[in-house]
């Protein structure tokens, strides 16, 4: 039994193929072309050579077999340090923290900051302003803290780590000394690994698709209600798969439940 392709041969070898390529590339005035431009530049003709016609697959197999193929370099990303999950497995363990942005109908940037618990994904602070500062992204952090314990005393969230990334608003001292003073731990994510913010950068990307991308506001005042309204509904109403599709505030009311029995 023939392994051989079958259908008609073609009209040029491979090693006659990979001799053109060659050709190609030691005459081109560039360096580190794709394989595309090569098999353009065969079929036209170019630097005096007779036109070549070669399938794309085929160019791709003979300069990657002789290692012709131009070189990529993959970004620097660090060894993976966490297992993979981030989620716990009960409420104010972990609270994540980012920013958004918007712009409104008055061509003005508008800034959306957020907190959302890592287990039952409701958001328990939120914050819109026309700054992106440090002082404006303490601001749901606080309101996360008296959502949960009913005032923002100090020392009052001891034991509960905050996610957040490198921005700077987040690794600025201000805000550090803010967080430290809440007890909250402060917990950035991995450097090139956004996915351990994976919990707050989910919920801007429902907050995106249900209310920033299909509704414009004219004013920073209509953007605010708007976010605070579509917060409570979110809460409320949003399913949440890994817990049987309940929303988070019955995720949140459930685990208030088991605790007080």
């Amino acid at each position: 039994m023939t392994t051989a392709k079958r259908g008609p041969k073609p009209k040029i070898t491979d090693e006659d193929l990979l001799m053109q390529i060659k050709n190609v590339i030691a005459t081109s005035p560039f360096h580190g072309e794709g394989y595309r431009k090569i098999l353009a530049k065969l079929r036209k003709g170019t630097c005096g050579a007779v036109p070549v016609r070669a399938s794309r697959e085929r160019v791709l197999r003979v300069m990657r077999e002789n290692g012709l193929l131009s070189p990529a370099r993959s970004p620097w990303r660090p060894e993976m340090k966490h297992d993979g999950r981030i989620t716990t497995d009960v409420p104010n363990i972990m609270w994540g923290t980012d920013m958004t942005s918007t712009v409104l109908c008055t061509a003005r940037n508008a800034y959306i900051f957020a907190v959302v618990d890592h287990c039952a994904q409701d958001c328990i602070g939120i914050h819109v302003s026309d700054r992106a500062t440090r002082y404006e992204a303490i601001e749901p952090v606080r309101k996360a803290v008296e959502y949960v314990y009913g005032k923002c005393d100090e020392n009052i969230a001891k034991g509960v780590g905050l996610r957040h990334d490198w921005g700077s608003a987040y690794v600025s001292a201000y805000f550090q000394d803010e967080v430290e003073s809440l007890g909250l731990e402060s917990s950035p994510s991995f450097v090139r690994q956004p996915e351990g913010n994976g919990v707050a950068e989910r919920f801007f990307k429902t907050l995106k698709e249900q209310l920033l991308w299909i509704q414009s506001f004219d004013t920073l005042e209509s953007l605010r209600e708007a976010v605070e309204n579509f917060v409570q509904t979110y809460n409320s109403c949003w399913m949440v798969a890994k817990h049987g599709y309940l929303s988070p505030t019955q995720v949140r009311e459930k685990f208030i439940l088991t605790k007080a029995a």
